[in-house]
């Protein structure tokens, strides 16, 4: 991967779909399970969302994107807090992702964050709250999709 800094990254993985042949493959029965291999990791199995003919045991690519932006969130929140000697205790969010036709296409119309963040008693939660903007602003993810991202943060002192 190289330097942080560096201006290209590259990320991979495999996607891997073994459920043709068990039945005759029609769009109401085929299987939505797959699985993603990452070299050196763990994988991830899904499936659709239940909307979508899937499991609603597995894990889905509306899960996942949500997982992405509240992850990315949360760890550029976090190194920002550290370089601003900001303390934080723990930090829990509990996003909020819409999907609705726009244009006769189904898609993410916005995903709200809704961060509660524990800082030292003494801290500047001032601060602590800008600092959502300011990783708003620098999150890859967020930056990399074509809807509102929006956070509403809450700060405590212990």
């Amino acid at each position: 991967m190289g330097n942080p800094e560096d201006d290209v990254h590259g990320f991979k993985c495999r996607l891997v779909w073994t459920g043709g042949g068990a039945q005759p493959f029609a769009y109401e029965t085929y299987s939505r399970e797959y699985r993603v291999d990452f070299d050196g990791k763990g994988s991830l199995s899904g499936s659709s969302a239940p909307a979508f003919r899937g499991d609603a045991g597995l894990h889905n690519p509306e899960d996942f994107l949500m997982a992405a932006v509240v992850s990315c969130h949360f760890l550029t929140y976090i190194a920002l807090c550290a370089k601003s000697r900001i303390e934080v205790l723990a930090y829990e969010d509990a996003p909020e992702g819409t999907m609705e036709k726009v244009n006769g296409v189904v898609k993410f119309s916005s995903i709200v964050l809704h961060p509660r963040v524990t800082v030292r008693k003494g801290a500047n939660t001032e601060r602590a709250i800008a600092l959502h903007e300011r990783a708003h602003a620098h999150c890859f993810i967020a930056n990399s999709v074509n809807f509102p991202v929006t956070a509403v943060p809450r700060i405590v002192e212990s």
